[in-house]
């Protein structure tokens, strides 16, 4: 896996997280102790859309921004994945099973740690990707 993998997926990540977590929780949305859970999927997109656009102009000097987006996203994906794997006897506010809900959030972490070694290990890919 390379850093372009990395940018790209972080692309990915920073338009569909948040997107999908709004949707998941949309009839949360009026109750104020929701919130502060609900923006960080926003602060995750950023970072990682940030780093994406920083790496696309020159990934050397990219790299460390995307490297701190996957790092956020790995932290927030394992307490997500495991909160969820602890809570699967509980309806999820999505209209999917719990089990699903953990499946995909497995997947989003495994995926999020690979990202995060491709943009950590240094490879001749350091010159601008674009």
């Amino acid at each position: 896996m390379t850093i372009e993998f990395s940018r790209r997926l972080a692309i990915v990540f920073g338009i569909v997280t948040p997107l999908v977590e709004t949707l998941r929780r949309w009839h949360q949305l009026s109750d104020l102790s929701v919130w502060p859970f609900w923006l960080d999927d926003f602060l995750l997109g950023g970072l990682l859309l940030y780093g994406a656009w920083r790496v696309g102009k020159d990934a050397r000097v990219g790299r460390p921004f995307l490297a701190a987006g996957w790092g956020f996203t790995c932290g927030m994906a394992y307490g997500s994945f495991f909160t969820q794997l602890n809570h699967l006897h509980e309806p999820d506010p999505a209209p999917i099973p719990s089990i699903w809900v953990a499946v995909i959030k497995g997947i989003g972490l495994a995926l999020a740690v690979a990202a995060l070694v491709a943009t950590l290990r240094p490879g001749a890919d350091d010159r601008a990707t674009r």
